[in-house]
């Protein structure tokens, strides 16, 4: 278990934080830019909570503590991996799916591309989703600078899904899906 006793080191002072090996790098790195926007989601889905129920609130709980072993998984590179090293295993993935396929039987085919919104619980899991888009491409731009666990990949691609079937199915429970009309203003 992890233990704090001091906040700050002044050790970033410079610009510069640790992986989880020890190994110093740029807070602008591809590293640093992946873990952060997964952080970032991370505190959006605590957002999205506020207005869950108790089922969805369970969900994003789990997606929470999952999201922090991401960001556990990227801060040690795959080339300093050891024995003990928190990797993303493709069982949390699974789970995803699950919880997709699960939610989605419930709702009906799209006709048309779903404006965000909604209730305050929709609205919150569209901007989650978005933020997990952005953590998705950051991931992906540090797996084509060096080696990472392509499950982090499959993850945050199969997460963004499932937090915009949510976000679908909490309009389901309320007043429906807000759809896109094309050109409806022109």
């Amino acid at each position: 278990m992890v233990q704090l006793t001091r906040i700050y080191t002044r050790g970033g002072d410079k610009g510069k934080t640790s992986l989880g090996s020890g190994k110093r790098v740029s807070k602008a790195s591809l590293h640093m830019a992946a873990v952060g926007d997964v952080d970032e989601a991370n505190s959006v889905i605590g957002i999205a909570r506020l207005y869950a129920a108790d089922e969805v609130d369970s969900l994003l709980f789990h997606i929470q503590n999952d999201l922090f072993d991401v960001g556990a998984d990227l801060c040690l590179p795959i080339i300093e991996d050891t024995k003990e090293a928190l990797r993303l295993s493709s069982s949390q993935v699974t789970y995803l799916e699950e919880q997709l396929d699960f939610y989605n039987k419930t709702l009906a085919p799209l006709t048309s591309f779903v404006l965000p919104g909604g209730s305050p619980l929709s609205a919150t899991l569209h901007q989650a989703r978005t933020v997990v888009r952005r953590a998705e491409r950051s991931v992906c731009a540090l797996h084509e600078s060096e080696k990472i666990n392509e499950i982090l990949i499959h993850y945050v691609n199969r997460l963004s899904d499932l937090l915009f079937v949510l976000a679908r199915y909490d309009n389901h429970l309320k007043s429906g899906d807000i759809l896109w009309v094309p050109g409806a203003n022109r």
